[in-house]
């Protein structure tokens, strides 16, 4: 009988989700789409140092934001709940007693001094560092003077001779030996739960059936089969692992912080779209078995299989995401370019939000259309619409002010002052007869000093387009302005 695929996204937000984070998330979502599966959100917040109820929120709102709404978890609710592991200590404690009482594991009351001493005895004798099982069989009257020295014990699993065997969906069948396993801790001092107890538990018993995570949580894998085995669980129940390969920097290193990794909130605040995020992200690892690069998210989950994984580690790459984002821009329809657009014109106080302006906007976008890669580059494209008090910006007048600009500002005024028609391709045709024909100039030289004189920058939409969006008057009076600096 083939188990129903439920896949589960479980994080432990410490600070806001970062790109693997999300590419797990992406992953799981699409495999449990393609098969018509479930997909589990569950946080892990158990380390209440260290997340905190601000972190959950953004991870929540992150989700959602990039589409990929979860079947069961916060805000949904399912009959395996609750979904955040601070409300399901009780469990996790049952299982805990359970497994002393089965002789699975045991209280270990070594100090953290005394453990690491022992650990660099190891490192001294070559030996593998690793618990040495001192408190693996205690008497009663070692157990008593330890508590007469108000030590408390933490809870570890017995680890048994031999070894760890499983498949692993992308890399195959992997082995541990048990001597470099050594008995780890489910739970600490005061009684919280590690990871690892809480990890393996929440997925036996919300029935998860593939575990989809990086590559980094392999090592801890044959630690959660040993918790599967002391729960009594069937070998056919135990969940399909499938280890994602490392997201590596351009240094050829992993991905951090330290060589360009950001959380997603940057990637949203940097005018990235939540498609393009997701299409680049599934790309890190994984191919829909063509060159394409471009994808949709229906087209992910049609075609999405854990099967085409590869497990050699992807490079991110900046520019390629540009590239992407660049494309689902141009591809969106006006209005819906719009609704992305306003909230970065009002953040950068490009206009107030009133029905004039974005009026004003929705006309001035499709000529930028295909100019931007980054929604956040839509204000400075278009704030000279807008502005108030309009100057040429300071790095830009050495442009207009010199000999050979003036004299084709001047020539701009006297063609353009004369026109009744005032649209983009009246404005070039009058530009390109005198300034280019007769002045013998080149377009860059022609027009550069014009677009800067209009718009106050070299970075705007197309010069023609701009001056019939400006209107006659206030382009006329702009470059006059430019004449007099």
């Amino acid at each position: 009988m083939v188990k129903p695929v439920r896949v589960r996204f479980a994080p432990s937000p410490t600070g806001d989700l970062h790109v693997g984070n999300i590419r797990t998330a992406l992953f799981d979502w699409a495999y449990a789409r393609h098969t018509g599966g479930t997909f589990l959100f569950r946080i892990e917040d158990t380390d209440t140092t260290r997340v905190t109820d601000e972190y959950i929120a953004a991870a929540i709102d992150t989700l959602r934001w990039l589409g990929l709404q979860w079947d069961e978890g916060p805000e949904v609710g399912g009959e395996y709940g609750p979904y955040l592991q601070s409300q399901r200590l009780d469990i996790y404690a049952h299982w805990a007693q359970k497994f002393i009482e089965q002789k699975d594991a045991y209280h270990c009351y070594c100090t953290p001094e005394e453990l690491e001493q022992r650990r660099e005895a190891q490192r001294e004798a070559h030996v593998a560092p690793g618990y040495d099982g001192k408190c693996r069989d205690l008497t009663a009257e070692q157990i008593a003077t330890y508590k007469g020295q108000g030590r408390e014990a933490v809870v570890r699993m017995r680890m048994p001779d031999g070894s760890t065997t499983f498949v692993d969906a992308i890399r195959g069948e992997v082995s541990f030996e048990h001597k470099f396993v050594p008995d780890f801790v489910l739970v600490r001092g005061d009684g919280s739960p590690l990871y690892t107890l809480a990890v393996a538990v929440d997925d036996i018993l919300m029935k998860v059936s593939h575990v989809l995570r990086g590559e980094d949580l392999l090592s801890s894998t044959p630690r959660q089969i040993r918790v599967y085995q002391a729960m009594g669980v069937a070998l056919d129940d135990y969940p399909t692992f499938a280890h994602l390969p490392f997201v590596m920097g351009q240094d050829n290193a992993k991905l951090s912080k330290r060589n360009g990794e950001v959380s997603i909130a940057w990637y949203r605040e940097a005018g990235f779209l939540p498609e393009a995020i997701c299409n680049y992200l599934a790309l890190l690892g994984w191919s829909p078995g063509d060159d394409r690069e471009n994808i949709t998210m229906k087209e992910l989950t049609e075609l999405f299989t854990v099967e085409r994984v590869n497990s050699s580690p992807a490079r991110f790459d900046m520019k390629k995401l540009e590239a992407i984002n660049g494309d689902k821009i141009r591809a969106l329809p006006l209005d819906e370019f719009l609704a992305w657009a306003l909230p970065f014109l009002t953040k950068a106080k490009v206009i107030s939000g009133t029905p004039e302006e974005i009026a004003v906007v929705k006309s001035a976008l499709p000529i930028i259309q295909e100019r931007i890669t980054r929604l956040n580059e839509v204000p400075a494209m278009l704030k000279f619409l807008f502005v108030k008090n309009f100057a040429v910006e300071a790095e830009s007048l050495s442009k207009v002010t010199d000999a050979a600009s003036k004299d084709v500002l001047k020539r701009a005024i006297t063609e353009l002052t004369p026109l009744t028609v005032w649209t983009h391709d009246s404005i070039e045709a009058a530009l390109r007869s005198s300034l280019i024909e007769e002045m013998g100039l080149k377009p860059r030289i022609a027009f550069g000093s014009v677009r800067i004189a209009v718009t106050g920058s070299t970075i705007s939409p197309p010069l023609f387009e701009s001056m019939e969006l400006l209107g006659k008057n206030a382009s006329l009076e702009r470059i006059s302005a430019a004449l007099a600096l």
